[in-house]
């Protein structure tokens, strides 16, 4: 299992007497080594079923799964390889039950929780409810619990968000449902309060692999710790350079920690980088050399010098953004680049992407926003979603949920509250439990008949679903349904900023619309390609309800460029990569106050400040290390603040990186020279062709 790896990746695989830490610096071939590693446990004897490869995103854990299958064989659908909060899952549905939680227990997405804490904190404004959410998330990543939060409280207004915490506890635990960052406490929960789960989890992994270890949160350590357990069998890998999630609970301690916690750590560092040329390789050492080192290292490549990194001075954002688009134009005139796939737009923060757009656009050139909210992300989306999803399975808590409060109908938090207590009383689903007999002993009269209108409402629907096929009569049915539930009313209602209001409300019609044309037959389940296939019934299209949010996400097929945040472009890689915006308040990002705005080195830099300025550097460090070919870096003398255009420094980091100015900053005359020249040669050519062909 070592055929084709270096020296390094090959001590990490064989390494499998104990606890080992395997410093993967970027490029340097992490995901081969985690395979492999799975593959030599096997070969040493461990079952696979016994080994878990954890990870951070369902895309890197559909990649680490195809890996295997393709060196492993047979063997690897047996190995789980998940992300943590699928591991989370599949403890809670196991043995959740210790905790109170029935198997089918329901995970509450954002735009779920985001209702609940406006209930919790009696505010009708979701802003204010999104900031609670986050505070709530960083205090239960952090292992907190609502007492433990208003404990340690700063000011008031978290005293405040701490209680709001308490009561939304409350609900989610009267709802049987759990949120996102739930599936790390409440498994950290029963592996801590529950000895005999926490030993049959002990037994049952054999070994531990950690993707992305440096983005592991406190809770996600403790988890870890308790898994592995006294014989500590796992295989951590990172990189403390890349380690640019602080802002969402993770934190580097986890990584000082690990060789307190495990004396007999082996440590096992790579550092050949097999992605990016010498000189980007240099650029990005340059940059992350002054941050603090927990374990020194420092990539280097057998790919050759290349390209010089550029830099590009720009007047402002647009014409930083005419000048990205000329650099694409150029290489590919070249032929450094052949497709649009090859180039990536690399910025801090989402509104850059704006000017890069408007300047793709005028040159015709194919683009993609990576990361930029889908369709049926949209709140007005999810909320009809919800209906059918509860349409379809009647035992979908969050559906109901959802769907019985959107809009309002009078049914109130202690309503549902009751009806919570009496369903998880009788193990029975939320919508099961409207219909029992004894439900009446549980709740006023009132509200019975309440729930009972909006149960007969959904089996009326749903039957109505059933009897219901083609684009004319579905549209018929899904018209009379947004009159039955008022939802235009619900929309305009909500809503303080009336042409927001019309413009979900035209969101509603056009997913309306949608959805009939696939009753019609006239749309292709999986591309959204016109079709001839037969007529289908409404209920047999609801059916397909939670494949619809991948339909207009197949980006690996597209042959566009790619624009991203640099957070978003983690863990990937690109050929040609320009990264923008590179400017003192934008990256790094404020970092000061108005005394210092900038944090700059020369003024009064706190501790937090100076924290937040070298996981600024990381990202630095990650944008940089995106590239395989070529790097070019820009910034503006000027920039826009609001309506105001400002002045404007390059970051820290371009001086930072140590290149030598002569040979790296662009001219943009000879630049534009070199492409006229490249155009009137390809001219030529074609006219010499032309001339020979007519000759003969």
């Amino acid at each position: 299992m070592s055929a084709g790896l270096n020296l390094a990746q090959q001590e990490a695989v064989n390494y499998m007497q104990g606890p080992c830490l395997v410093l993967a610096g970027a490029g340097s071939g992490k995901t081969r080594v985690i395979t492999h590693k799975i593959g030599r446990l096997i070969q040493a004897g461990l079952e696979a079923r016994r080994i878990a490869a954890i990870t951070f995103t369902n895309k890197a854990a559909a990649e680490m799964r195809e890996r295997a299958r393709s060196l492993i064989g047979r063997d690897a659908k047996d190995v789980l390889i998940c992300t943590f909060h699928a591991l989370g899952v599949r403890m809670l549905r196991q043995d959740g039950e210790a905790l109170g939680l029935k198997p089918q227990f329901s995970i509450l997405d954002s735009d779920d929780v985001t209702g609940l804490l406006k209930d919790a904190g009696g505010s009708t404004d979701a802003a204010t409810a999104r900031q609670w959410q986050w505070a709530i998330s960083l205090w239960k990543n952090m292992g907190l619990n609502a007492a433990q939060a208003e404990a340690q409280a700063k000011d008031d207004n978290e005293k405040v968000t701490a209680r709001i915490m308490a009561r939304y506890e409350e609900r989610l635990a009267a709802y049987q449902s759990v949120d996102f960052d739930d599936l790390i406490g409440l498994p950290l929960k029963l592996l801590q309060q529950h000895p005999a789960v926490r030993e049959k989890w002990q037994a049952q992994l054999g070994h531990v692999l950690v993707d992305e270890y440096q983005d592991t949160n406190a809770t996600q350590y403790e988890v870890l710790k308790l898994l592995v357990g006294a014989r500590a069998r796992f295989t951590a890998v990172g990189d403390d350079d890349q380690s640019i999630y602080g802002w969402r609970g993770a934190t580097l301690d986890n990584l000082r920690r690990l060789p307190l916690d495990f004396p007999s750590l082996k440590v096992v560092k790579l550092e050949q980088n097999y992605r990016s040329t010498g000189a980007i390789l240099r650029a990005a050492n340059n940059v992350i050399g002054p941050n603090p080192k927990l374990f020194p290292k420092v990539l280097f490549s057998e790919l050759g010098e290349g390209e010089p990194v550029r830099i590009v001075d720009a007047d402002h954002e647009a014409h930083e953004a005419e000048r990205a688009v000329a650099r694409i134009q150029s290489t590919r005139a070249n032929g450094l680049g052949k497709d649009w796939k090859d180039f990536a737009v690399l910025y801090r923060a989402n509104h850059q992407a704006r000017v890069f757009e408007q300047a793709l656009r005028k040159a015709q050139i194919p683009y993609k926003v990576s990361g930029g909210q889908s369709f049926f992300d949209r709140a007005e989306i999810k909320d009809l979603c919800s209906w059918l999803r509860l349409v379809v399975n009647n035992d979908d808590d969050p559906a109901f949920l959802r769907a019985i409060t959107s809009p309002k109908r009078g049914i109130g938090h202690q309503t549902l509250t009751s009806l919570g207590v009496f369903a998880g009383k009788y193990k029975l689903s939320l919508f099961e439990a409207l219909f029992s007999s004894s439900l009446a002993s549980a709740l006023p009269g009132r509200s019975v008949a309440g729930l009972h209108e909006f149960g007969r409402y959904v089996n009326d629907f749903e039957f109505k679903a059933r009897h219901t096929s083609g684009a004319d009569d579905a549209k018929v049915l899904l018209t009379d349904w947004l009159k039955d539930i008022a939802y235009e009313k619900h929309l305009y209602d909500g809503e303080e900023n009336e042409k927001l209001a019309a413009t979900r409300w035209t969101n509603v019609l056009e997913f309306c619309d949608w959805m009939a044309l696939r009753c019609g037959g006239q749309i292709d389940d999986a591309a959204g390609v016109t079709t001839s296939s037969e007529t289908k019934t409404f209920l047999q299209v609801a059916q397909t309800i939670s494949l619809l949010s991948t339909i207009s996400e197949r980006e690996q097929d597209q042959n566009v460029v790619t624009l991203s945040t640099l957070h978003a472009s983690k863990g990937l890689e690109w050929p040609h990569v320009m990264l923008v915006g590179v400017t003192e308040g934008l990256l790094p990002f404020k970092l000061g106050d108005d005394n210092n705005p900038a944090g700059r080195a020369d003024g009064p830099m706190s501790e937090g400040i100076l924290q937040r300025l070298q996981e600024e550097r990381r990202l630095m460090y990650v944008g940089i290390t995106r590239a395989q070919r070529s790097l070019a870096v820009s910034w503006t003398r000027k920039r826009k603040k609001g309506r105001e255009m400002i002045a404007a420094q390059p970051s820290r980091f371009i001086a930072e990186m140590s290149l030598e100015t002569a040979t790296t900053k662009e001219n943009p005359r000879e630049k534009l020279k070199a492409l006229r020249a490249e155009f009137a040669k390809k001219a030529a050519d074609t006219v010499a062709a032309a001339a020979a062909a007519g000759a003969s």
